[in-house]
């Protein structure tokens, strides 16, 4: 099979959040989304998604930096050319071009989903995906009160799902994760998310959240700093997962040698593409490195891409895979994302490429930017 694009269609979504998301550096209430559409000359077009923010508070990346980054530098590279596997996509990114993760995955995705559309082969298979259903968490964003997110984790945990992440900043942190601990119970799987939001200075309060029994603490210090990471897991018993400090397979490896961290989350955005993902999930099962694969409030697209990268086997913990409607009042995809009362997402298996239909009247009403790259 040769892989070819001679068309690439980019679009700008707005998709409205059913309610508002708030992490440590910021609050989301509608998603701006850019699609990239690779269409093959016989016709066939393969899906990916954008997961860079509207601004740089997660990564340097911005959806106008990806779109001028797709347009100027990517597309040229890429589009016309005959490609022997969508492996070849990453390489050709990668040479004298640096940075622009997120630009280059969404691309290096949407070409690995077309080479499962046109191979036939579901793109979990296309991956080395083994599961055919996957452990789902939550991830629930800062809220006003304890009380406020002591609700919503009695709902998650009703609702079914396998472990309950909790973002926390300072000031918002030990009294909320004590209050949905003892409303959970001992053994309910709870974990928190910082994204950056604290300093070595505040290692006493660090050191309080490792008497709740976490499942992790997860980027508690600056995306750059692995050497105090690995100070701070030197001084607790939960483990720490590493988020915004993975952006490559080297830095996972600098992970583990300096002892930074125990467990890391794999988003495909964030580290370049499904090729990059395969080569850090690779080297973490050699060294018995738990990942798992975290959300950027994707849409079913997105979500596609994530599922099946998740159902590969050293994807041990429930990622954060929320069915379509957690987060929307109607997806861009069919049939949408769900969940079952074990909390588990199926795996499409019965179709080629991503398994999932994009929905292109919903897609056109959403549009509010389109570009097109060749003829």
């Amino acid at each position: 099979m040769t892989l070819r694009y001679d068309r690439i269609v980019l679009r700008e979504i707005r998709l409205p959040l059913k309610q508002p998301f708030r992490i440590s550096s910021g609050m989301v209430t509608e998603r701006r989304i850019a699609l990239v559409e690779l269409q093959h000359p016989d016709g066939i077009s393969g899906w990916g998604e954008c997961v860079a923010g509207e601004q740089p508070n997660y990564s340097p990346e911005t959806i106008d930096t990806a779109w001028w980054a797709i347009r100027t530098w990517i597309a040229p590279r890429v589009r016309g050319e005959d490609l022997p596997s969508p492996n070849a996509v990453s390489e050709i990114l990668e040479r004298d071009f640096r940075g622009h993760r997120m630009a280059k995955a969404a691309v290096e995705m949407a070409s690995w989903e077309l080479a499962a559309r046109l191979e036939g082969v579901p793109l979990a298979r296309m991956l080395g995906g083994t599961r055919d259903e996957i452990a789902t968490g939550i991830s629930l964003g800062i809220q006003s009160s304890p009380d406020a997110l002591v609700e919503l984790a009695l709902a998650a945990r009703k609702n079914g799902y396998n472990k309950i992440k909790i973002k926390i900043a300072p000031g918002t942190d030990v009294e909320f994760v004590s209050a949905v601990r003892e409303a959970l119970g001992p053994s309910a799987h709870l974990a928190v998310d910082a994204n950056s939001a604290y300093t070595l200075d505040d290692s006493a309060v660090l050191r309080r959240l490792d008497t709740f029994n976490l499942v992790m603490i997860e980027q508690p210090l600056g995306r750059e700093d692995l050497v105090r990471h690995a100070a701070l897991q030197q001084s607790l018993r939960t483990p720490l997962c590493l988020d915004e400090s993975i952006t490559d397979l080297e830095r996972a490896q600098d992970m583990v040698t300096l002892g930074s961290g125990r467990i890391i989350n794999i988003k495909p955005g964030r580290v370049g593409g499904f090729a990059s993902s395969l080569a850090i999930h690779d080297y973490c099962w050699a060294q018995h490195v738990p990942v798992w694969c975290g959300g950027m409030l994707e849409s079913g697209i997105g979500r596609a891409h994530n599922v099946a990268l998740a159902s590969l086997p050293n994807f041990t913990l429930p990622g954060d895979l929320s069915p379509s409607s957690r987060y929307w009042e109607r997806d861009v995809v069919t049939p949408e994302w769900t969940m079952d009362e074990r909390g588990m997402v199926r795996v499409p298996l019965d179709a080629p490429g991503m398994g999932v239909t994009v929905d292109m009247d919903r897609i056109d009403n959403l549009t509010v930017r389109r570009d097109v790259i060749g003829r």
